[in-house]
Protein backbone atom coordinates (compact mmCIF):
# COMPACT_ATOMS: atom_id res chain seq x y z
CA UNK A 1 0.00 0.00 0.00
CA UNK A 2 1.27 3.47 -0.95
CA UNK A 3 0.46 6.57 1.13
CA UNK A 4 1.32 10.22 0.63
CA UNK A 5 0.41 13.30 2.60
CA UNK A 6 1.20 16.44 4.53
CA UNK A 7 3.05 15.99 7.83
CA UNK A 8 1.79 16.88 11.30
CA UNK A 9 4.72 16.59 13.70
CA UNK A 10 4.73 16.09 17.49
CA UNK A 11 7.33 15.51 20.20
CA UNK A 12 7.99 12.91 22.87
CA UNK A 13 5.48 11.09 25.07
CA UNK A 14 2.28 12.00 23.22
CA UNK A 15 -0.14 10.07 25.40
CA UNK A 16 -3.56 8.67 24.62
CA UNK A 17 -5.22 11.36 26.76
CA UNK A 18 -3.78 13.99 24.41
CA UNK A 19 -4.64 12.00 21.26
CA UNK A 20 -8.28 11.71 22.39
CA UNK A 21 -9.13 13.40 25.69
CA UNK A 22 -10.99 11.21 28.20
CA UNK A 23 -13.94 13.63 28.26
CA UNK A 24 -14.93 12.33 24.80
CA UNK A 25 -14.80 8.62 25.59
CA UNK A 26 -18.53 8.41 26.25
CA UNK A 27 -19.12 7.84 22.52
CA UNK A 28 -18.43 4.83 20.35
CA UNK A 29 -18.68 6.91 17.16
CA UNK A 30 -15.35 6.92 15.35
CA UNK A 31 -16.31 10.14 13.58
CA UNK A 32 -17.09 11.88 16.87
CA UNK A 33 -13.75 10.72 18.31
CA UNK A 34 -11.93 11.97 15.19
CA UNK A 35 -13.55 15.39 15.54
CA UNK A 36 -11.66 15.83 18.84
CA UNK A 37 -8.39 14.13 17.87
CA UNK A 38 -5.29 15.98 19.13
CA UNK A 39 -7.31 19.03 20.21
CA UNK A 40 -5.50 19.44 23.55
CA UNK A 41 -2.07 19.53 21.91
CA UNK A 42 -2.95 20.97 18.48
CA UNK A 43 -6.25 22.84 18.31
CA UNK A 44 -5.87 23.31 14.53
CA UNK A 45 -5.31 19.61 13.76
CA UNK A 46 -8.94 18.65 13.02
CA UNK A 47 -9.43 21.79 10.93
CA UNK A 48 -6.36 21.10 8.79
CA UNK A 49 -5.99 17.32 8.51
CA UNK A 50 -6.81 15.85 5.12
CA UNK A 51 -7.35 12.25 4.11
CA UNK A 52 -3.94 10.68 3.52
CA UNK A 53 -1.94 12.99 5.78
CA UNK A 54 0.89 11.60 7.88
CA UNK A 55 1.67 12.03 11.57
CA UNK A 56 5.29 12.04 12.76
CA UNK A 57 6.34 11.92 16.42
CA UNK A 58 9.38 11.31 18.54
CA UNK A 59 9.70 8.77 21.39
CA UNK A 60 6.99 6.75 23.16
CA UNK A 61 4.05 7.80 20.98
CA UNK A 62 0.71 6.57 22.36
CA UNK A 63 1.81 6.06 25.96
CA UNK A 64 -0.82 6.09 28.67
CA UNK A 65 -3.98 4.05 28.76
CA UNK A 66 -4.72 1.00 26.69
CA UNK A 67 -7.76 2.42 24.92
CA UNK A 68 -8.25 1.64 21.25
CA UNK A 69 -9.99 5.00 20.91
CA UNK A 70 -6.64 6.74 20.31
CA UNK A 71 -5.52 4.97 17.12
CA UNK A 72 -9.14 4.86 15.95
CA UNK A 73 -9.45 8.66 16.31
CA UNK A 74 -6.19 9.15 14.40
CA UNK A 75 -7.18 6.80 11.59
CA UNK A 76 -10.71 8.19 11.27
CA UNK A 77 -9.39 11.77 11.20
CA UNK A 78 -7.72 10.92 7.88
CA UNK A 79 -4.17 10.08 8.94
CA UNK A 80 -2.81 7.31 6.70
CA UNK A 81 0.42 6.57 8.60
CA UNK A 82 2.16 7.38 11.87
CA UNK A 83 5.96 7.41 11.87
CA UNK A 84 7.74 7.63 15.22
CA UNK A 85 11.01 6.87 16.93
CA UNK A 86 9.10 4.44 19.14
CA UNK A 87 5.56 3.54 20.15
CA UNK A 88 4.08 2.52 23.46
CA UNK A 89 3.58 -1.24 23.35
CA UNK A 90 -0.21 -1.27 23.80
CA UNK A 91 -0.74 1.57 21.29
CA UNK A 92 1.39 -0.37 18.80
CA UNK A 93 -0.84 -3.43 19.03
CA UNK A 94 -4.07 -1.40 19.09
CA UNK A 95 -2.98 0.39 15.91
CA UNK A 96 -2.55 -2.95 14.16
CA UNK A 97 -5.88 -4.19 15.52
CA UNK A 98 -7.78 -1.25 14.01
CA UNK A 99 -5.71 -1.08 10.80
CA UNK A 100 -3.68 2.09 11.39
CA UNK A 101 -0.28 1.79 9.67
CA UNK A 102 2.65 2.72 11.93
CA UNK A 103 6.39 2.61 11.33
CA UNK A 104 9.41 3.18 13.55
CA UNK A 105 12.15 5.15 11.80
CA UNK A 106 14.27 7.51 13.94
CA UNK A 107 16.25 8.78 10.91
CA UNK A 108 13.05 9.90 9.18
CA UNK A 109 11.65 11.48 12.35
CA UNK A 110 14.83 13.49 12.84
CA UNK A 111 14.73 14.86 9.29
CA UNK A 112 11.02 15.33 8.55
CA UNK A 113 9.50 18.69 9.45
CA UNK A 114 5.93 19.83 10.02
CA UNK A 115 4.34 20.63 6.66
CA UNK A 116 6.65 18.44 4.59
CA UNK A 117 5.04 16.15 2.04
CA UNK A 118 6.00 12.52 2.72
CA UNK A 119 5.24 9.31 0.87
CA UNK A 120 5.70 5.72 1.92
CA UNK A 121 5.40 2.31 0.35
CA UNK A 122 4.24 0.35 3.39
CA UNK A 123 5.13 -3.07 1.99
CA UNK A 124 8.81 -2.14 1.71
CA UNK A 125 9.12 0.49 4.45
CA UNK A 126 10.56 3.01 1.98
CA UNK A 127 9.79 6.53 3.21
CA UNK A 128 10.46 9.54 0.98
CA UNK A 129 10.38 13.14 2.06
CA UNK A 130 8.99 14.58 -1.17
CA UNK A 131 9.85 18.10 0.05
CA UNK A 132 13.58 17.46 0.46
CA UNK A 133 14.12 14.35 -1.68
CA UNK A 134 15.56 12.36 1.24
CA UNK A 135 14.70 8.68 1.57
CA UNK A 136 14.63 6.44 4.62
CA UNK A 137 13.94 2.79 5.23
CA UNK A 138 11.82 1.51 8.10
CA UNK A 139 11.34 -2.16 8.90
CA UNK A 140 8.02 -3.08 7.24
CA UNK A 141 5.48 -5.28 8.93
CA UNK A 142 5.64 -8.97 8.05
CA UNK A 143 3.09 -10.04 5.41
CA UNK A 144 0.55 -11.43 7.89
CA UNK A 145 0.36 -8.06 9.72
CA UNK A 146 0.30 -6.16 6.42
CA UNK A 147 -2.78 -8.20 5.51
CA UNK A 148 -4.49 -6.99 8.71
CA UNK A 149 -3.56 -3.37 7.95
CA UNK A 150 -4.67 -3.68 4.31
CA UNK A 151 -8.00 -5.15 5.43
CA UNK A 152 -8.64 -2.13 7.66
CA UNK A 153 -8.09 -3.95 10.93
CA UNK A 154 -8.29 -7.28 12.67
CA UNK A 155 -12.07 -7.60 12.76
CA UNK A 156 -12.43 -6.67 9.09
CA UNK A 157 -9.57 -9.06 8.28
CA UNK A 158 -11.36 -11.95 9.98
CA UNK A 159 -14.68 -11.16 8.29
CA UNK A 160 -13.07 -11.29 4.82
CA UNK A 161 -11.78 -14.85 5.26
Amino acid sequence: MFVKGNVFKYGNDVDTDVIIPARYLNTSSAEELASHCMEDIDAEFVKNVQKGDIMVAEDNFGCGSSREHAPLAIKTSGISLVIANSFARIFYRNAINIGLPILECPEAVKSIKKGDIVSCELSTGLIKNETTGETFRAEPFPPFIQKIIDAGGLIKSISKQ
